[in-house]
């Protein structure tokens, strides 16, 4: 079993992660999958990975989930820090506990995660630390902009760590999926109007909403796959030398395309208009 990689990874109930640790146990790796639900990992298990309960807002059980595999193993090899989630509305009206619970999952906890493997990475001269980030971590948007807020800060701290380990051995790699399969446009409109429907700004929220609903309302309307991310994650595992950033899905490289060449205000038109948002309420 010391011949074989370990791979650890976070939010794995569903989507991306899921389909990852079916992909490394397909490729011979020891899979830990870390979700709160664990029920929903039965897969993972019938497939021979391990399914553990893990909640990346606490302390505790980000240690004991930790302790518990190097008790086992002995060694961690890949991290994917994927768990995460988007929560929307206006950046004055979206309630600050609210922000703080979203950074808590989205930074906070991939940023505790990473710090409880690397010593045992360090001593072993290698491993792999994949954090899962979004096209949404180059561009912003408006109506998600605390989203967006956590995504950039997985990219800076990807930068920095990967200056930081390389001596050592270690593999940085961000990954930055487009739109895919899930029914996250349905839960950012629902969002939008829950937090910013009433009031001053409900016109364009209202129109920011029907935005995100109409890319994610059809499942079957060309949005990507997670099989498709999670093939990419797992070939930035495999490869000997990886890519730094994996800009995948739909409209990923296009949205970021646009982003680059345009000013801010142009993008800032674009957006908007895209959006059919008003200037003037």
């Amino acid at each position: 079993m010391m011949n074989k990689k370990v791979a650890l990874i976070t939010g794995a109930s569903s989507g991306m992660g899921f389909e990852t640790a079916l992909n490394l146990l397909s490729m011979g790796y020891v899979v830990y999958g870390g979700a709160r639900r664990v029920e929903q990992m039965k897969e993972i298990v019938e497939h021979g990975g391990y399914a553990m309960a893990l909640d990346v807002t606490s302390e505790e059980s980000m240690t004991a989930y930790v302790r518990q595999i190097i008790e086992k193993e002995k060694h961690i090899d890949i991290l994917v820090n994927n768990a995460g989630y988007g929560s929307c509305g206006s950046i004055e009206e979206v309630p600050l506990e609210e922000v703080k619970r979203q950074y808590d999952v989205n930074v906070f906890g991939l940023g505790r995660m990473t710090q409880l493997v690397l010593p045992y990475m360090r001593k072993q001269r290698s491993g792999r630390i994949v954090n899962v980030a979004s096209m949404g971590g180059r561009f912003t948007t408006p109506y998600c902009g605390w989203y967006h807020s956590t995504k950039y800060a997985v990219e800076a701290i990807s930068d920095a760590l990967r200056m930081e380990v390389q001596p050592f051995g270690i593999d940085v790699i961000v990954i930055e999926p487009g739109l895919i399969q899930t029914n996250w446009g349905i839960i950012a409109g629902k969002n939008i109007r829950k937090v910013s429907g009433d009031g001053d700004y409900s016109v364009n929220a209202d129109k920011a909403a029907q935005y995100y609903e109409a890319r994610y309302g059809n499942q079957k309307a060309g949005l990507t796959n997670p099989k498709t991310i999670a093939g990419i994650i797992c070939e930035s595992i495999v490869a000997k030398r990886p890519k730094t950033r994996y800009l995948v899905g739909k409209n990923a490289k296009s949205f970021v395309f646009l982003k680059n060449i345009l000013s801010d205000r142009a993008f800032q038109s674009v957006a908007m208009k895209s959006m059919h948002m008003v200037n003037k309420l």
